[in-house]
């Protein structure tokens, strides 16, 4: 019983996760580019299931493994690379219409930097695990379970984020400029400060 209550735990520990500054900057910065509410939300649930997708693979070969080379401090530094980009990315495009036209994956962009996520943290989050959880069985169910909750974390982290840029939100386009460069400019600067950190220079 005593090893089944992180377990009990997961679920609120994982939606907590999905309010990690770098998570709130990277879904902020996809869902800024979005002006329906279901798409962002849709955003959201995508960011979570890769998240949740990389936290289960690469956890389990860490606990069936008991393998440590994936835990790597440049994983960190990735995600911190992936932050400037997408900010700057953002910066340059901020004048093109918010709608993205629909294309056959139109949120493998979502999925993708989740997964990125997953890959990043996966490595601390399985140590913690280990250190209560002795059966690999047990940790890879947390893992599962803590991603559910990230899910859902993440999908009111987007429908929060998104109000300003829906159409029955939209603001002026000098208040839209400024949003969308406050929040660029945080996510370089902080996915710098990332990169700073956690490359060995």
């Amino acid at each position: 019983m005593e090893s089944l209550l992180p377990i009990f735990f997961a679920f609120i520990a994982g939606t907590g996760h999905a309010f990690e500054p770098d998570h709130l900057l990277a879904v902020g910065n996809l869902i800024s580019r979005r002006d329906t509410l279901g798409l962002a939300l849709r955003d959201g649930v995508y960011w979570g299931l890769g998240h949740t997708t990389m936290l289960v693979v690469v956890g389990s070969v860490i606990l069936l493994s008991r393998a440590t080379f994936l835990q790597s401090s440049y994983f960190e530094a990735v995600v911190g690379l992936m932050l400037v980009a997408m900010g700057i990315s953002r910066l340059l495009g901020w004048k093109r219409p918010i709608s993205l036209k629909p294309t056959r994956y139109p949120h493998r962009l979502a999925y993708t930097v989740g997964l990125l996520h997953g890959l990043a943290g996966s490595g601390a989050l399985v140590l913690l695990v280990m250190s209560e959880i002795r059966k690999p069985t047990l940790g890879i169910l947390y893992l599962f379970i803590f991603g559910v909750g990230s899910i859902l974390g993440m999908f009111i982290v987007a429908g929060l984020c998104s109000i300003p840029f829906t159409k029955r939100m939209r603001i002026n386009r000098s208040l839209q400029f400024s949003a969308i460069t406050l929040s660029s400019v945080i996510c370089i600067l902080y996915g710098g400060r990332m990169i700073y950190e956690n490359v060995k220079w």
